[in-house]
């Protein structure tokens, strides 16, 4: 609602590539997606505008970090959509997933398809001998990006090194070839950036700079929102960039994960394994997922497979492994921190269960909680009386830019009346039993 345009970085000065054609459907722009608030319940949306008015987004998040500064461990959370043209998301995001995908093409040759993420292990020789096949790169070329990045010296290369190939630091990307799994036919990984939007591209970098030094200084964390799947793999990359600069000590930058998303496990323990091995402190916020009428209409109407998780019951069965996972990271390291976002009675009793079996306590600060503003208050205060560290998601703005979104969440709400009624109830006997035992106003009560 902040700042609307006609579609997503649709300008008339701004055309695609030549490659855009063929670039894979769910990472393509599309004119009637270019709203991206249609059929989002429970999140706020961005629209590019112009640069300036990613400039005005800026300057509103800082102020919202300061503010967020006044209490101890205080969150505040961001949209990169906000900060810069999405085209660039979408484009980067294609670009991330050819990649991997290209990775999996490769295992797959090798018979290791159908292999957890971090367990998929490409041999150097057979790989080198396979870019030679397809005319990718001789031997010799290979062999350097390989010694060049001190990676395959094991005689293997997993999907993290294999990822660093790519790294913003190295140039491979603008020269490497990949075969479009479709027509067979090879094409740039990367389509040429024009002049405006490599600047684009950087002004945004800027922007999540100044928005993470300030987290930094005022001792805030920075939660970065999860957004659409089309976007979302660009904007874990860059989420990914920061944590490594400014969660060297501790935890600053926080990425989201959305469980309703088929690879949310996958995700999350390549990130996960990236920290361990760079030595950096993993921040994540766990929730289920905002955008699901959305995407699951994008990707009917276009023509790829749905992301998301078949059913509720197989979303919750999700967030609760990726749960448990980042939990045992905690338990095994202690540089592993979780916001546990959610309005799920079982998911806050499963987390307490595991948090006492790994002899995790509350007042290492290591999981925290967060329910949204006036809703399940009967799940935040006894987390807050427990010694938990708890928080409440607080949107504010102008009237006329937080009413969508409120208008939204109160739909979403219907859902939670019988919660409502409960609580409710809850309060009304806990009242009536202080006022018999003549405790109403105790302190200690």
């Amino acid at each position: 609602e902040a700042c609307k345009s006609p579609a997503e970085g649709h300008s008339p000065s701004l055309a695609p590539s030549a490659g855009a054609e063929q670039r894979e459907k769910q990472y393509r722009a599309h004119r009637g997606f270019g709203d991206r608030r249609g059929g989002v319940i429970s999140a706020r949306t961005y629209f590019y505008a112009d640069e300036a008015k990613c400039d005005q987004h800026m300057e509103i998040f800082l102020r919202c970090i300061d503010a967020s500064g006044n209490s101890e461990d205080g969150f505040s959370a961001i949209k990169l959509t906000a900060l810069g043209r999405p085209q660039f998301l979408l484009q980067f995001s294609e670009v991330l997933v050819k990649w991997r995908r290209f990775f999996h093409q490769m295992a797959a040759e090798q018979g290791q398809a159908g292999r957890a993420a971090l367990e998929t292990k490409l041999e150097v020789e057979k790989l080198q001998e396979a870019l030679a096949k397809l005319g990718i790169a001789t031997k010799a070329e290979s062999q350097h990006w390989f010694t060049g990045e001190n990676l395959g010296l094991s005689g293997t290369v997993d999907l993290l090194d294999w990822n660093s190939l790519i790294d913003s630091r190295t140039k491979l990307s603008k020269l490497l070839l990949v075969p479009n799994m479709k027509t067979g036919q090879l094409e740039p990984l990367l389509s040429r950036f024009t002049e405006e939007e490599d600047l684009q591209m950087k002004r945004m970098l800027q922007r999540m700079d100044v928005l993470a030094k300030r987290a930094a200084e005022t001792g805030v964390r920075l939660m970065v929102d999860a957004e659409q799947s089309y976007f979302q793999p660009a904007i874990s990359r860059l989420t990914l960039e920061m944590q490594r600069r400014f969660n060297r000590d501790r935890a600053v930058i926080f990425n989201t994960y959305q469980c309703y998303l088929k690879e949310a496990y996958d995700n999350v323990t390549v990130d996960v394994e990236l920290s361990r091995r760079e030595g950096w402190h993993f921040g994540t916020k766990l929730v289920r997922g905002a955008y699901m009428e959305q995407e699951r209409n994008r990707a009917a109407q276009i023509g790829y497979e749905d992301p998301i998780n078949p059913t509720y019951e197989k979303t919750n069965e999700m967030y609760h492994r990726c749960l448990d996972y980042i939990l045992e990271e905690i338990k095994h390291s202690r540089k592993a921190n979780v916001m546990v976002a959610s309005h799920n009675e079982d998911t806050v009793k499963f987390t307490l269960r595991r948090m006492m079996e790994l002899g995790i306590h509350p007042s290492e600060k290591k999981v925290s909680f967060g329910q949204l503003l006036g809703m399940c208050d009967q799940i935040t205060f006894p987390l807050g009386q427990a010694g938990f560290p708890v928080y409440k998601y607080v949107p504010y703005g102008p009237v006329n830019e937080v009413l969508p979104y409120l208008s939204r969440r109160a739909q979403e709400n219907r859902g939670f009346m019988k919660r409502a009624n409960r609580e409710r109830d809850l309060l009304w006997s806990e009242f009536k039993r202080r006022l018999f035992a003549g405790s109403l106003f105790s302190p200690n009560h």
